[in-house]
C-alpha cells in the first residue's frame, strides 16, 4: 500500500469498475429526459388528440371545439416554454433541435388543414402559411454551410398573429368575433409574407458573403 490514489498513480493497468459504461450511458439517456424536451414530446402527443378533438362529431359541435382549442393553447404555451428553458438552463440536446420545429409545425399545420377541410379557412390561405414554412426551412438547409439565419423580431410577431388567428379559428365564434378573427388571420398571413421575403433576402446576403469569403481564401 503506497497510500497514493489509483487516479493520481494514472490508473494504468486497472480494470474499470463493471458498472463504468452502463452510469455513463444513464448520464447521456438522463441528458435527454429534461424539462425543454417532456415538454417538447408533450405537443409532439397533443397533435393527434388535437385533430381527434377539432373533427369530433363532424367537426362543428361549440363544446368539442372549444377542448380543442384548449388542447392548442397548451401546444402554443409549451413552445413557448421548452425554448426558453433549453436556452436558459443549457439543456438543447440534438433530440430537441429536431423535434421542436416538428412539433411546431405539426400542430400548426394540423390545425389549418383541418380547419381548411372543414370550411372553417380558405385553402389558399393554409398553402400560403405551410408553403412559406417549408420553404424557409429547405432554405435554412440551403446556406447553413455559410451560417444560420437567426429567427427576427418578425418571424416571432408571426408565429404570435398565426397562433391567436388560428386559435380563434379553432373556436366556434359568432358575431363581431368572427369578424374580428378574420382582420387577426389577415395580418398573420401579411406577416407570413413579408417575413418570408425577408428571410429570403437574408439567405441570398448570407450564401454571397460566404461564397466570396470563399474565393478569397483560395
Amino acid at each position: 500500500m503506497t497510500g497514493v490514489p489509483a487516479s493520481a498513480a494514472g490508473g494504468t493497468g486497472r480494470r474499470p469498475a463493471p458498472g463504468a459504461k452502463l452510469g455513463a450511458a444513464a448520464v447521456n439517456q438522463a441528458s435527454l429526459w429534461n424539462i425543454a424536451n417532456i415538454l417538447t414530446m408533450m405537443r409532439l402527443v397533443l397533435v393527434p388528440g388535437f385533430v381527434l378533438l377539432l373533427l369530433a362529431d363532424g367537426g362543428y359541435d361549440p363544446v368539442w371545439r372549444a377542448l380543442a382549442w384548449a388542447a392548442f393553447a397548451v401546444a402554443m404555451i409549451t413552445d413557448i416554454f421548452d425554448g426558453h428553458l433549453a436556452r436558459t438552463y443549457d439543456l438543447v440536446t440534438d433530440f430537441g433541435k429536431i423535434a421542436d420545429p416538428i412539433a411546431d409545425k405539426a400542430i400548426m399545420g394540423s390545425a389549418l388543414v383541418c380547419l381548411s377541410w372543414l370550411g372553417d379557412l380558405p385553402w389558399w390561405v393554409t398553402g400560403v402559411i405551410l408553403g412559406r414554412e417549408l420553404g424557409i426551412t429547405l432554405m435554412r438547409f440551403w446556406v447553413i454551410r455559410y451560417g444560420v439565419i437567426p429567427a427576427s423580431r418578425g418571424g416571432k410577431l408571426k408565429t404570435l398573429a398565426q397562433g391567436t388567428a388560428v386559435g380563434m379559428y379553432v373556436l366556434a365564434l359568432t358575431g363581431p368575433l368572427a369578424t374580428l378573427r378574420f382582420w387577426v388571420m389577415a395580418v398573420a398571413v401579411v406577416l407570413t409574407v413579408v417575413t418570408g421575403l425577408d428571410y429570403i433576402r437574408q439567405a441570398v446576403v448570407l450564401r454571397r458573403k460566404g461564397l466570396d469569403a470563399e474565393r478569397a481564401a483560395r
